[in-house]
């Protein structure tokens, strides 16, 4: 049984979370290959090789896959899929697993199998439903599994893979989007979605300027990644990278601290596994501090600065 992982990379090193879906292969018990498609990308396909566990690695080099487009992706997926024999084929289930999946799932005619977090055997999987709240146990029947998988559910794989790197053709470009410009947040914090300590603001900060002016010393403190609920995102407090949740991104740092975070049902979805969870609202009753290891019922422009200055 074959199985294929698709690179998450920015054509210079992989991104942390093919490590994670490299992990979840394994638990099928097959061959492992890794496509690594992009433009100038070799150093990321030399990362892959590196990978325990992994047999191969097949490099797609082209100037069609610089901006990892859903299109041209696809296509060049569905047409190794194809050729090797592939029966299982995944990838994170971030942005830009979102983005390209399902595409391959409907070229493929078959069935997506989404954000799984456990593998049972090579049919059957298990994945969260209703905002997380219950877990449902899917099999399926089709000749080619399609999956995403979510990362935090599983460790990253280790180094030391002496996988071959075999150059593989490349389609046309089917020039059915461009990509029009980029806007990337710079920051010297660590990423989001890989941090192990995650320092997240709410609603109850009032603005973005009481939001940098509470949160940013705590982060800098703590060598800390800065997150959000979705009402302070949709508020304008900060953007829309920077939002953890059902909507945003799925995280699971070993510490958690949520400031003036009501708790609302998206926003626990997106960071209930992380390690220990520290909640600070001035509401006894806020669903946060049900899931929360440590509470301090206290406001939070007078608790975080006496936080700051006790570390």
């Amino acid at each position: 049984m074959s199985i294929l992982v698709i690179a998450e990379h920015d054509n210079g090193s992989l991104k942390a979370a093919t490590l994670n879906t490299v992990t979840a292969a394994t638990r099928l018990g097959g061959d492992i290959d890794v496509l690594v498609a992009g433009s100038h990308c070799g150093a990321a396909a030399d990362a892959a090789a590196g990978i325990a566990g992994v047999a191969r690695v097949k490099l797609a080099d082209a100037a069609a896959y610089a901006e990892q487009g859903a299109e041209n992706l696809a296509a060049l997926l569905v047409a190794v899929v194809r050729a090797g024999g592939y029966r299982h084929v995944l990838a994170p289930a971030t942005t830009f697993g979102k983005n390209v999946l399902p595409r391959v799932a409907a070229l493929l005619d078959v069935a997506q199998i989404s954000d799984i977090v456990a593998i049972e055997s090579p049919d059957t999987f298990v994945r969260p439903i209703y905002a997380g709240n219950a877990l449902a146990t899917v099999r399926s029947a089709d000749a080619v599994k399609v999956i995403t998988v979510r990362s935090t559910a599983f460790d990253a794989a280790g180094a030391g893979g002496t996988a071959t790197v075999e150059p593989i053709s490349a389609d046309a470009d089917l020039r059915q989007s461009r990509l029009v410009g980029r806007e990337l947040s710079k920051s010297a914090r660590p990423e989001l979605g890989a941090a192990k300590i995650i320092v997240s603001g709410g609603r109850g900060l009032g603005s973005g300027d009481h939001y940098r002016a509470v949160l940013e010393p705590l982060a800098d403190r703590l060598g800390a990644a800065m997150g959000a609920s979705r009402a302070a995102v949709d508020a304008g407090f900060v953007p829309n990278d920077y939002q953890v949740g059902q909507t945003g991104k799925i995280v699971a740092p070993q510490l958690y601290i949520a400031v003036g975070i009501s708790g609302a049902i998206q926003h626990l979805a997106g960071m209930k596994d992380s390690r220990v969870i520290v909640a600070i609202n001035k509401d006894p009753e806020a669903p946060i501090f049900q899931i929360a290891d440590y509470g301090l019922v206290a406001d939070l422009f007078e608790a975080v600065p006496q936080l700051v200055a006790a570390l």
